[in-house]
């Protein structure tokens, strides 16, 4: 396969793909959910049948909480969101659900599953150390990298494939986040704290891949001194893309599995680890390795 030939074909999609998410987090951003605005989510079960989203807010907008978000789970759960709200309030909800699922008030019809609370202090805390501990991981990919391959120097700089290991990386979160920013203001998708431990997940894992290719590769140029480089580059993508897509597919199968048989509290979690793994693997193949045969051309050209 000539891959290394046909980049730009790859690089277009991917900037296409990247622009769309800029302009969808420029003009929609994300929709956040409490771990990061504060505020309350209960989780109930009705014994019997479940009313409708629509009855079940009629009859909490009653109560004046503002805003309010009403989410199924499975056949008889409900996730509720809320802003902050006191015990009294918290009771309030849970009679007023009782009253819609049964006439007779002495009979229990449902089952709180899950309640908590959480202040906009700790939201804004919960943010900012999410964005350190992403920035903090970022520096130590490109530390190992450079450090891993320092015995190559020659055509490329060992800190280049750090470099462009990092582009990649930037490359999987920019479209996951807009996917995201995407289905938040079409779907009322939201991101939590667990967005951010499916982002550390997915650096680690496409950042994976990648060495996995730049090792390669490493190893050619180490045998093959003297051979053009970017047919040294195809030749190392060749040599392991078999690997990376059928490892690739065996995640993403155990991920649609549990996206679609798992319950609603993980489900935007595989769903971000299902976006960045495909955009992963797709950098790790068509962009980080053509993107350090232009580098080595633009040295020529300079030199």
């Amino acid at each position: 396969m000539h891959i290394i030939q046909h980049r730009k074909i790859y690089f277009s999609i991917s900037s296409a793909l990247i622009i769309v998410s800029i302009l969808s987090l420029i003009l929609w951003q994300f929709k956040l959910n409490i771990d990061f605005t504060g505020g309350a989510l209960m989780e109930v079960e009705f014994q019997n049948n479940r009313p409708t989203v629509e009855q079940i807010k009629e009859k909490i907008n009653s109560l004046n909480l503002g805003e309010t978000s009403v989410q199924f789970t499975n056949s008889k759960g409900v996730i509720i969101k809320t802003k902050n709200i006191d015990e009294e309030t918290h009771q309030k909800i849970i009679t007023t659900l009782q009253e819609i699922a049964s006439t007779d008030k002495k009979e229990k019809k449902i089952e709180e599953k899950k309640f908590f609370s959480i202040g906009p202090t700790i939201g804004k805390e919960t943010k900012e150390k999410a964005i350190n501990a992403t920035i903090i991981a970022i520096i130590i990919i490109i530390i190992y990298i450079a450090w891993a391959f320092r015995k190559i120097s020659k055509p490329i700089s060992s800190w280049k494939y750090g470099l462009i290991a990092i582009i990649a990386l930037v490359h999987d979160i920019v479209i996951t986040l807009g996917a995201f920013s995407i289905m938040g203001h079409f779907l009322g998708i939201e991101i939590g704290a667990t967005f951010i431990i499916a982002l550390l997940t997915i650096l680690g894992y496409s950042n994976h891949d990648t060495i996995i290719i730049f090792d390669r590769l490493r190893e050619n140029l180490l045998k093959s001194k003297g051979k053009d480089f970017e047919d040294t580059v195809n030749i190392s993508i060749n040599e392991t893309i078999a690997r990376s897509i059928n490892t690739s597919l065996t995640v993403l199968l155990s991920l649609f599995a549990v996206f679609f048989f798992g319950g609603a509290s993980v489900r935007d979690f595989i769903l971000a680890l299902i976006i960045g793994i495909i955009a992963g693997t797709y950098s790790s193949i068509f962009v980080a390795c053509p993107l350090l045969v232009v580098w080595e051309r633009i040295r020529k050209l300079a030199s």
